[in-house]
């Protein structure tokens, strides 16, 4: 009988051959991708085994061939051609509820994190990422998605008119402060010593938009709150990087990858989408600039953030690192980023060999600005933040975009992110990663 399912497994339906015609094929995808699945259920054989492996890869292939023909089309539907903004998820959402057997729905994605597992998992979101990847592929599916990842979150308007009046903003993970002229933002997840996750991720830029719309800011500053933990009681922790033990117990979303870099950072970097068009490729953004202050460490996901900043301060004894190597993944934009600090050369031994920079050394002065003595860290950040804006913020905006003009054009970044929507869902669910967390997190001792 074993034999007789792995047989039933490995022998698919015939492949269809596509057209022109998106409703033609996406039926017959449909009817594809539902035979196959259903042939994966019936033989209930273990993913590992060869002729699983090669079924599954055989039907990613095909659908991976669909969105490269029809991902632009899809996009155009669901935003009725460009006259609908959507946000990443809300793209997925979307799609999802209109082609249900080519991309995984919430409730199947709901399931899925249920299992608390991020290897009991079966990678439906690698689905997510490929029809991502080609939406960005395209330039100009690519440029409007942009440019809706742009715009304040109905989060951060909401909580506008509030803010603007008490100057102050709870988050939940994030709180914003607005102490003069200058927007403090502040990392507030203790637990996990001040690490990303989904909902961190979502509280720091709903706070960045807030520093972002508020007229009587002109400079946002990021930080790491105090921590409880007994390594860091009363210390500020600038950044831990992404939540590992959320992504181990499968709690970090491959839009919590892909909406960090689309929505959080690029806002920091560009600011907010000013024009209504989406075709408008001029450097016309509601922008300020930044200063981050970092205490202890900035990790992963903080190093990166740290590549998207005017001004890094750094505590003496801090350090910033990138453990790729050890975690499996790509660094979000950081191998576009890094080095244009460091060189190729010293981003390359961040990357693959795992290498700290300190901030009191030469090579630590290449990502911060200033190694700022312990316990002199709010008089320098209002140092900075006044220096930023002397000349005033017409001059100070000014010179940020066109230092950013020929650094990062955004065709260049429309194509990086491509590719990262590609390669970073295949990473999330290699089993590799899974093996690395278990040898380097040791996630039997963490919990949820």
């Amino acid at each position: 009988m074993e034999k007789l399912a792995v047989r039933s497994a490995s022998s698919a339906a015939a492949e269809p051959a596509f057209s022109a015609s998106l409703s033609r094929d996406a039926e017959a995808a449909s009817k594809y991708f539902v035979d196959v699945e259903a042939r994966l259920h019936s033989a209930r054989t273990d993913d590992r085994k060869p002729e699983t492996a090669a079924l599954k890869a055989r039907a990613r292939a095909v659908k991976e061939h669909f969105f490269r023909l029809h991902a632009a089309a899809i996009y155009d539907e669901l935003t009725d051609h460009g006259a609908r903004s959507l946000r990443v998820s809300e793209l997925l959402a979307a799609a999802s509820g209109r082609y249900p057997a080519l991309l995984p729905t919430r409730q199947r994605i709901d399931e899925e994190r249920a299992l608390l597992k991020q290897s009991a998992k079966a990678g439906l979101e690698i689905d997510q990422g490929l029809f991502i990847a080609q939406v960005l592929a395209d330039k100009r599916c690519g440029m409007h998605l942009m440019h809706a990842m742009l715009k304040p979150k109905r989060e951060a308007l909401d909580r506008l008119a509030e803010f603007r009046s008490t100057g102050f903003a709870d988050l939940g993970e994030a709180k914003v402060e607005r102490k003069g002229k200058v927007g403090h933002v502040t990392l507030t997840n203790p637990k996990f010593l001040n690490a990303e996750d989904d909902r961190a991720t979502a509280a720091l830029e709903t706070a960045a938009d807030l520093v972002l719309l508020d007229d009587a800011i002109e400079v946002g500053v990021l930080r790491g709150g105090t921590l409880q933990h007994p390594k860091y009681a009363g210390r500020r922790i600038f950044n831990a990087g992404l939540n590992l033990t959320h992504l181990y117990y499968g709690q970090i979303s491959f839009t919590f990858f892909i909406e960090r870099e689309l929505g959080l950072l690029h806002k920091i970097y560009r600011g907010h989408w000013r024009a209504e068009s989406y075709d408008e490729q001029f450097e016309d953004y509601v922008e300020k600039p930044w200063v981050a202050a970092v205490e202890a460490f900035a990790i992963g996901g903080g190093c990166q953030l740290l590549c998207v900043m005017d001004r890094v301060l750094a505590e003496q004894g801090s350090y910033f690192n990138l453990p790729a190597s050890k975690e499996g993944f790509i660094p979000g934009a950081a191998n576009l980023r890094l080095p244009r600090l460091v060189g190729i050369k010293l981003a390359r031994e961040g990357i693959f060999f795992e290498r700290v920079f300190h901030a009191d050394t030469p090579e630590g002065r290449m990502i911060c600005d200033e190694v700022v003595p312990a316990g002199e860290m709010d008089a320098a950040i209002d140092r900075n933040a006044q220096q930023l804006v002397r000349a005033g913020m017409t001059s100070a905006v000014s010179n940020r975009k066109a230092l950013r003009v020929a650094q990062e054009p955004l065709s260049v970044f429309r194509r990086y992110m491509a590719t990262y929507a590609r390669q970073q869902s295949l990473c999330i669910y290699d089993p590799k990663l899974i093996e690395n967390l278990e040898h380097s997190w040791n996630p039997g001792r963490r919990r949820m």
